[in-house]
């Protein structure tokens, strides 16, 4: 089968490799016919090559239709459309019984001291085949897969493997009061969603920042205040608390995370991770504050006090400097971590059905035939032809 792999920084390619197999009686082979580039799979094509080996099967937003099932597969038969969740979860174990399925117990990467397992996201968290290709093996193929009706294109329903469940997750953590307030810092796929997510649950104020025009019009256009870090910069804490009584917005989603804009220092050190070897590159990130944290700051400033932080955008340093007085002195609320994606799917699965509240089916901005992987993932990371979300097509 053909599959975009990683072969080194900035480098990924689409090659032919061994097709997936049936290996445990509760597997799934799913032929993939819509598979998402996501901002954290720009985190390995920059920063967490230590992590990988060349030819690793990269992506983890697919979906796709079951080629073969395993004999102890009851729940699903060939034929039916299925979205596969970026997690590996069981389903089963006592995490996911807790609705935490980005801790699942059956998969947890113990070695490494990480949580469940992801599709096509390095050895830190498992290092399982990814979806950026024409076929995927699932595992646990009566409890991880979401089935979901024929009919819609694909754009109904792939962004359940990720998008929906991580922005959904987002405004869930940040508790965002019955008309009250949020600051959306970064308007990515996640970030737009997010503003989406928390209009439609009854924000009052939802503000959106970023630097990017397309993201900042796309998102203004669903109805929420954007502000242009290119104009505000270092003062756009005074922007959102004049428009906020002088508080700051009762919540804030930090959906940028390790690669932000303005932190030079940890711009270096993310070039030195990625020149390094692969082991003293680990070391260097379980070991350093190698984090761009100016998002993450950014948040602290303008939170109004005791309010909260909602962090969906993935950081990787171990010994980050936060700044723990101005937390504990404006008594914030600090939530984060990988999306339950299982947790949230009965939340979400009703708006996508009939109506489109959400806007799914206009969301990519671009479709691509998985041969032009690589190209959109050098496209996607500089930002450029209004590249906002793109799904691949094997």
């Amino acid at each position: 089968m053909r599959a975009l792999t990683y072969q080194g920084k900035r480098d990924v390619r689409v090659e032919t490799v061994p097709d997936p197999r049936i290996q445990e009686p509760t597997d799934i082979i799913v032929r993939i016919t819509s598979t998402g580039i996501c901002g954290s799979d720009l985190h390995l094509y920059e920063v967490l090559g230590p992590y990988l080996d060349p030819g690793d099967i990269l992506g983890h937003e697919p979906m796709g239709v079951v080629e073969e099932i395993g004999p102890e597969v009851t729940a699903l038969a060939a034929g039916d459309r299925v979205v596969i969740p970026f997690n590996v979860s069981c389903g089963y174990c006592h995490m996911c019984g807790q609705g935490l399925h980005s801790q699942c117990e059956t998969t947890q990467v113990r070695e490494r001291g990480t949580g469940a397992s992801l599709f096509g996201y390095t050895k830190l968290y498992g290092q399982v085949p990814g979806g950026q290709a024409e076929y995927l093996r699932v595992p646990f193929g009566n409890t991880l897969p979401i089935k979901v009706p024929h009919g819609p294109s694909d754009d109904r329903f792939v962004y359940l493997s990720d998008v929906l469940p991580t922005a959904w997750q987002a405004v869930e953590y940040a508790d965002i009061p019955p008309g009250g307030s949020v600051t959306v810092l970064g308007l990515g796929p996640i970030g737009a969603m997010a503003a989406r997510i928390a209009l439609h649950r009854g924000a009052g104020l939802v503000i959106g920042v970023d630097l990017v025009p397309e993201r900042l019009d796309r998102v203004s256009g669903y109805g929420a205040t954007c502000l242009d870090l290119r104009r505000y910069g270092k003062n756009v804490g005074d922007a959102v608390r004049d428009l906020t009584d002088g508080r700051g917005t009762d919540a804030v989603i930090d959906a940028v995370g390790m690669e932000a804009h303005g932190s030079p220092v940890a711009k270096a050190a993310h070039t030195a991770v990625g020149l390094l070897p692969d082991a003293a590159g680990q070391r260097l990130m379980e070991t350093a504050g190698i984090d761009r944290l100016a998002a993450l700051h950014t948040a602290v400033d303008l939170v109004r006090r005791g309010g909260t932080i909602s962090v969906s955008g993935v950081y990787g340093g171990s010994a980050d400097p936060m700044p723990m007085l101005t937390l504990f002195d404006k008594q914030i609320q600090l939530r984060m971590g990988q999306a339950n994606v299982k947790r949230w799917v009965d939340d979400l699965l009703p708006l996508l059905v009939d109506d489109d509240p959400l806007g799914v089916d206009r969301f990519a901005t671009h479709h691509l035939p998985l041969e032009e992987g690589p190209k959109a993932y050098e496209t996607f990371q500089k930002k450029a032809d209004g590249m906002i979300k793109t799904l691949l097509i094997p």
